[in-house]
C-alpha cells in the first residue's frame, strides 16, 4: 500500500521543488517505487519530477478538476511505495471564489487525499519567528494535517538550534535542516524554472540535491510520517475530448507548456499525436487533422522562428483546409508579429491578427472560465473550459473575432478572449479541463 505525502510551504520560492526532487531521487537509491504529482496549474514541474523518479507526473487542480478527476489521475501511484504531490505558493494560497473541487490551493489536496504535509520553512532573517509562522499553518484548517518541517537556508548551528528549539516547544517535528548549497539550486527564469529538457545535467544535479538532503535530513523519519493510502475508484475519466484523431503537436524549446494529463487523455481516448519542431523548420504532419501549438517561450526564439519559412509555410497551406489551435505562446505565433524583449519586431506566422510585444512585460495570470463562442478543436461553442493563463506580454491588437467570453477566478470579464479566423483560432490560457 502505498504512502502519501504533500510537499508545501508557507509561500512560493522556499525550496519545495528541491526537496521533492531530493527526496524522490534520494528513496528511488533506495529501490522504492515513488510517484509524483504536481498541485495547481504548472507545466515545468511534472517534467522534473519524471526525470527524478522515471514515472510520469501530472497535475491536480482542486479549482478546475472535479474529485472524480483528480481521483483517477492520482490512481497511477497505486503501484508506488511513495506518493509526493508537490505544492504550488504557499499551503492555503488559491483564489476567492471556490472552483469545481477547491480554491486550487495545495490544502485543498491534502485534505482530500489525506496526506499529511511536510512543510519547507526558510527561516532566513527570522528565528522563533518560524515556529510561529508553521504552527499557524498547523492550525489554521482542520482537516490538514502537517507532518513536520524541514528548514532550508539556515545561517549557522546557531540559528538552527534557535529555530529548531523553538518548533519543539510548539511540538512540531523537525526532520532536517539544510544549510546553503549553491550546487543545488535550479535555475529560472521570467515563468518559473529553466525546464528540465533544456538542462543537460538535471540527472547529475538531482543526484547532487538527493545526496546533500541525505546528509542533512531525516529520510526514515520522513517516510515514517506519511499516510497509508488506498486509491479510490474513480467514478469518472479526465473528460478531455482529444481535438482530432491524429494532432501534429508542436513540441521543442519554444512549444513546451502541456498539461500531461491532457495528452494522457487524448492519447486513452484514441488519438495518435505527431510531433514536429517549428525551431527546426519542420511544418505539420499533413496526415494529421488538426495542429495544436502549445505555449512555452516563443519570445526567446522569435527570431528563428520567424526565418523557419518551411515551417511558417507548412502551416499556413495546413489551415487552408483543417482546424490550427494555439495556446498562449502558440497563439502568439498564430498571430501577426512578436516583439520581443529587446524591442525587435518578428514576424510570425499571420494566420490571426494578434501582436503582443515582450518590451513591455505585463504580467497575465490566473484562472480563467472561458465560454465559448464558436467552436475550437475538441469542444463545440458553448462549451465552458477551464484553464489558466500565465504570461508576460502586452497585447498590442487582437482584431479577429473573440473565440470566448472569458472570466478570471471572481467571474470578473477580461479581455483576453481569444481570437478565430478560418481554421485558426487562439487562447491565452492553457486548457486544463471541460465543465460537464
Amino acid at each position: 500500500m502505498p504512502a502519501g505525502l504533500v510537499i508545501s510551504a508557507p509561500a512560493s520560492g522556499v525550496g519545495k521543488t528541491t526537496l521533492t526532487l531530493a527526496l524522490a531521487r534520494a528513496w528511488r537509491h533506495r529501490g522504492l517505487n515513488v510517484q509524483c504529482f504536481k498541485s495547481g496549474p504548472d507545466y515545468i514541474d511534472p517534467a522534473f519530477h519524471a526525470a527524478a523518479t522515471g514515472r510520469a507526473s501530472v497535475n491536480v487542480d482542486s479549482w478546475a478538476m472535479d474529485r472524480g478527476t483528480i481521483a483517477h489521475l492520482v490512481s497511477r501511484g497505486a503501484d508506488a511505495d511513495v506518493v509526493l504531490a508537490e505544492g504550488s505558493m504557499g499551503l492555503f494560497d488559491g483564489v476567492a471564489a471556490r472552483g469545481v473541487s477547491g480554491t486550487g490551493a495545495t490544502a485543498d489536496i491534502a485534505e482530500m487525499l489525506g496526506w499529511p504535509v511536510v512543510l519547507v520553512i526558510d527561516p532566513s532573517g527570522q528565528a522563533q519567528t518560524a515556529a510561529a509562522i508553521a504552527a499557524g499553518l498547523r492550525d489554521y484548517r482542520p482537516g490538514v494535517r502537517l507532518a513536520g518541517v524541514v528548514l532550508n537556508r539556515v545561517a549557522s548551528p546557531r540559528h538552527e538550534d534557535l529555530v529548531r528549539r523553538a518548533l519543539n516547544d510548539a511540538g512540531i517535528a523537525v526532520f532536517g535542516a539544510l544549510p546553503r548549497h549553491a550546487e543545488i539550486s535550479l535555475p529560472k527564469r521570467h515563468l518559473g524554472l529553466v525546464q528540465a529538457e533544456e538542462q543537460a545535467e538535471i540527472g547529475k544535479l538531482i543526484d547532487e540535491a538527493a545526496r546533500f538532503v541525505g546528509e542533512h535530513v531525516d529520510l526514515d523519519a520522513v517516510l515514517r510520517s506519511a499516510a497509508s493510502w488506498s486509491p479510490q475508484a474513480a467514478s469518472n475519466g479526465l473528460n478531455v475530448t482529444p481535438p482530432g484523431q491524429r494532432i501534429a503537436l508542436a513540441r521543442d524549446a519554444a512549444f513546451s507548456f502541456v498539461y500531461p494529463h491532457m495528452l494522457e487523455a487524448w492519447r486513452a481516448a484514441g488519438a495518435e499525436i505527431a510531433t514536429f519542431s517549428p525551431l527546426a523548420d519542420e511544418g505539420p504532419d499533413m496526415s494529421a487533422d488538426v495542429c495544436w501549438l502549445p505555449g512555452g517561450y516563443p519570445e526567446l526564439h522569435a527570431g528563428t522562428i520567424a526565418a523557419s519559412a518551411r515551417f511558417r509555410a507548412g502551416l499556413r497551406a495546413f489551415a487552408e483546409t483543417r482546424p490550427v489551435h494555439g495556446e498562449c505562446g502558440g497563439y502568439m505565433v498564430l498571430g501577426t508579429a512578436l516583439t520581443d524583449a529587446d524591442g525587435v519586431r518578428h514576424e510570425m506566422t499571420g494566420l490571426l491578427g494578434l501582436e503582443t510585444s515582450f518590451a513591455r512585460r505585463r504580467m497575465h495570470l490566473g484562472y480563467r472560465l472561458a465560454a465559448l463562442a464558436a467552436p475550437m478543436p475538441g469542444h463545440q461553442a458553448g462549451a465552458r473550459l477551464r484553464g489558466h493563463e500565465f504570461h508576460y506580454s502586452t497585447i498590442f491588437a487582437q482584431p479577429d473575432t473573440p473565440l470566448a467570453v472569458v472570466h478570471d477566478a471572481t467571474g470578473a470579464v477580461i479581455a483576453e478572449t481569444g481570437s478565430r479566423r478560418g481554421h485558426a483560432t487562439g487562447t491565452f490560457f492553457h486548457l486544463i479541463a471541460e465543465d460537464r
